[in-house]
């Protein structure tokens, strides 16, 4: 069984590491924290593979990666108003914001978009400000709140990005309690090593008796 052994946590490492390039996707835009999502749930529901996720697991992080896209709309807004920025500017911000990340996103392997998504939402909010009449000092300040904002909820989204990417780790792995960190606060969390069973433990047994 130690070549089984092997063989799963080898799988879960090679896993986990994809999950964490998939996370970086927010950084240039992408929605890098439900693409994580949806790959964890093709490993549980597709993949022969033992785990542990449950209900909980996915109440926690389903609640997690809406926190995250809340809080990014939600501090952008914020700081927008906080520098000044009306309603108008605030949604020409968002929606400068968006239009920037979609079109420096061919850019600088995909750094562009984050760019892309600072430099909109300036633009954005000040266009939009300037056409509601304020004056262009007044209003490049409120942009530059509108883009401090957004700079603020991604960091925000990617932080919520690695609590999920974690919380994954810790129900996933083979044997948890081997981990260097432990989220105490999650419930039913697997206790041990999670069980050899299913297709996949057939082939690695079968790997096991051709070696040995």
């Amino acid at each position: 069984m130690e070549i089984f052994a092997f063989g799963i946590t080898a799988i879960s490492g090679v896993f986990l590491f994809v999950l964490g390039l998939v996370m970086l996707l927010t950084v240039f835009g992408l929605p890098g924290n439900w693409i994580m999502l949806i790959l964890v749930a093709v490993w549980h529901f597709v993949l022969p593979m033992p785990s542990a996720l449950n209900v909980w697991y996915w109440i926690i992080v389903l609640a997690i990666a809406v926190v995250g896209e809340v809080m990014e709309f939600f501090l952008q807004v914020k700081q927008a108003k906080k520098y000044g920025s009306s309603n108008t500017g605030t949604v020409g911000g968002v929606i400068g914001a968006i239009v920037g990340a979609i079109l420096l996103a061919p850019f600088l392997f995909g750094i562009g978009a984050f760019i892309g998504a600072m430099l909109g939402a300036w633009c954005g909010c000040f266009v939009f400000e300037l056409l509601r009449g304020m004056d262009w000092k007044t209003a490049a300040r409120a942009a530059l709140g509108a883009m401090f904002g957004r700079f603020l909820g991604t960091v925000t989204k990617l932080g919520c990005g690695v609590v999920i990417w974690a919380i994954t780790m810790q129900y996933i792995w083979p044997d948890p309690q081997n981990l260097p960190f432990h989220f105490r606060w999650l419930p039913e969390v697997p206790q041990g090593p999670l069980p050899h069973d299913g297709p996949m433990s057939t082939v690695m047994n079968f790997a096991q008796s051709l070696v040995c």
